[in-house]
């Protein structure tokens, strides 16, 4: 029996539109979409790092000892794993953008109460709120601009969000100071909190709905959605949708389809390299100002690596991409894992040469930030559209699991007697486990392929 004549007649217009998304030049609606993900990412890596710029400040005014300061650190990264785990994989039921505008407003909501809270209590409780948000915003955004992105240019799209989030770094590093000297420590939530707040209209205005999510979810009016998609890219309009069940999975399925035999490998793979590219990122983001004043340098000259090292993220992330455009991204985000083990290596034992140290810093910028940013550019790669987002998001709660257990870990290496040098080399060893880890995605390419092969076509509708 032939198809219904309107199956037929859908099908071949439905493939020229994935295949122009896939395969054909970037449009100016399409770079839009990635800078609006840019930007929410730069509001996040400001927000999610904002206890780090006030803390010394809060500790002093509330009397807090270095426990409850790691508590009030951490909170916020707890936040974080329970928004990409928790609140993320809803956007493969209910869409990538209604999920992110929930983040924002989320994260706002907690930016802005932070600033008047009264004890640390308070502040812990609303530092995991804000964190739920960000862990949000962080998956989905990655997600959508991978989605809406060719796949010459997807891992540079993906890894321009992580220049967003060492951009946000950077700024708050630098904005924090002169806001605290003039204002106080509060002021500087207030203005994340109002910067984030202005920026959840704006992306309501401007932030569509993935394609993906339309053809495969099915949601109301998803025909008429397709077509403004198709519009703005430059595209004809489609007069039907090929008929496809929607899909029904519930948050258990989805989370129990990632550990299926197909994706079992890839994804405890995945699992196991965001937990040690993290824990590693985190201890040397967190511990190097201490322990560079620990090898001498006065507090000032620690404060310039440090910001050293999220100005070398702003042109890690975007090397990566502009590599990964050119080369495989699996080749490319090894390469960065291997360098930032020498690297890591080369700046404990540089430390008696501050210019050194400094030139070394820069360049670990580079690379642990390129690391983070080739994960999240690989893994909606790995995942199929109706698990895109659950997967990226279970991805990032194990990575965060590693970055709250890090410098905690490390504090406690010290007190036993751990020198800098040998908890760095530790260090180089883990970025060196999680490039022979991502060798394992190789052996398992076949059921890599078959997860990429996401958006219906005409054999597959």
């Amino acid at each position: 029996m032939s198809p219904p004549p309107h199956r037929t007649a859908g099908r071949p217009v439905t493939a020229r539109l994935t295949q122009a998304l896939d395969d054909g030049p970037m449009s100016r609606f399409q770079w839009g979409v990635i800078a609006i993900c840019v930007l929410l990412n730069t509001l996040d890596g400001f927000d999610v790092l904002v206890m780090s710029f006030t803390g010394k400040t809060i500790s002093g005014e509330w009397h807090l000892d270095s426990g409850t300061l790691g508590l009030l650190l951490s909170s916020g990264l707890a936040g974080m794993a329970l928004g990409a785990l928790l609140i993320a994989p809803q956007a493969d039921r209910i869409g990538r953008r209604p999920v992110i505008l929930a983040g924002l407003a989320l994260a706002a909501a907690g930016m802005l109460l932070s600033s008047v809270s009264q004890n640390w209590q308070q502040l812990g409780a609303l530092r995991l709120l804000t964190g739920v948000g960000i862990g949000a915003v962080l998956a989905c955004s990655n997600v959508i601009a991978g989605e809406f992105a060719s796949r010459r240019w997807r891992g540079l799209a993906v890894s321009l969000n992580s220049t967003g989030y060492a951009v946000g770094a950077t700024i708050g590093s630098v904005s924090s100071v002169a806001l605290i000297d003039r204002y106080g420590w509060r002021s500087v939530f207030l203005a994340g909190g109002l910067a984030t707040l202005a920026v959840v209209p704006l992306a309501f205005r401007l932030l569509p709905e993935s394609l993906d999510f339309l053809l495969n979810r099915r949601p109301a009016n998803a025909l008429s959605r397709v077509n403004e998609l198709a519009r703005r890219m430059g595209q004809p309009d489609l007069s039907t949708l090929p008929d496809k069940e929607p899909t029904t999975l519930t948050s258990a399925d989805g989370f129990r389809r990632l550990l299926a035999p197909d994706l079992r490998r890839p994804t405890l793979v995945l699992w196991g390299a965001f937990f040690l590219v993290m824990a590693a990122f985190y201890f040397v983001t967190s511990w190097t100002p201490t322990l560079l004043v620990q090898a001498g340098m006065s507090a000032a000259q620690s404060l310039t690596g440090g910001t050293l090292l999220n100005l070398g993220g702003v042109f890690g992330t975007a090397l990566l991409g502009a590599l990964a455009a050119r080369y495989a991204l699996g080749s490319v985000l090894r390469t960065y894992l291997f360098v930032s083990a020498a690297l890591v290596v080369a700046f404990a034992s540089s430390t008696d040469t501050l210019v050194l140290a400094f030139c070394i810093g820069a360049v670990i910028g580079v690379a642990v930030n390129g690391c983070i940013a080739g994960l999240y550019a690989l893994t909606p790669s790995v995942y199929p559209a109706p698990l895109r987002a659950t997967g990226v998001g279970a991805a990032i709660s194990v990575g965060r699991v590693g970055a709250i257990i890090a410098p905690t870990t490390a504090g406690w290496l010290l007190d036993a007697g751990w020198t800098p040098l040998a908890l760095y080399v530790t260090t180089g060893a883990v970025f060196c486990a999680a490039g022979l880890l991502l060798l394992a995605m190789r052996r398992n390419q076949p059921a890599v392929k078959a997860a990429r092969d996401t958006r219906p076509t005409p054999s597959s509708a």
